[in-house]
């Protein structure tokens, strides 16, 4: 199945995209999806243990399963001063 990913603030450039098409198959975790995104773009694996993950407009952890036509949206930790 088809899941789109939006990439927030800096996580766009390290991915090079601002929105990504991720093919994983039909019954996938959110785990499962960053899984691939990091093994497609290695430099977001830095951030594995600090991103928000959403779906849809939803907040989720690692073992939501995901649907086709899913918007997983990726944001780096909140920064303020």
């Amino acid at each position: 199945m088809t899941v789109k990913v939006h990439l927030w603030s800096y996580f766009r450039e390290l991915a090079g995209s601002a929105e990504l098409e991720v093919d994983v198959p039909a019954g996938s975790t959110v785990g499962q999806l960053l899984d691939e995104l990091y093994r497609m773009h290695p430099r977001l694996a830095a951030m594995r243990n600090s991103t928000l993950v959403a779906v849809d407009v939803e907040y989720q952890g690692q073992s939501h399963v995901l649907r086709e036509q899913d918007e997983v949206s990726l944001f780096p930790p909140v920064q303020g001063g």
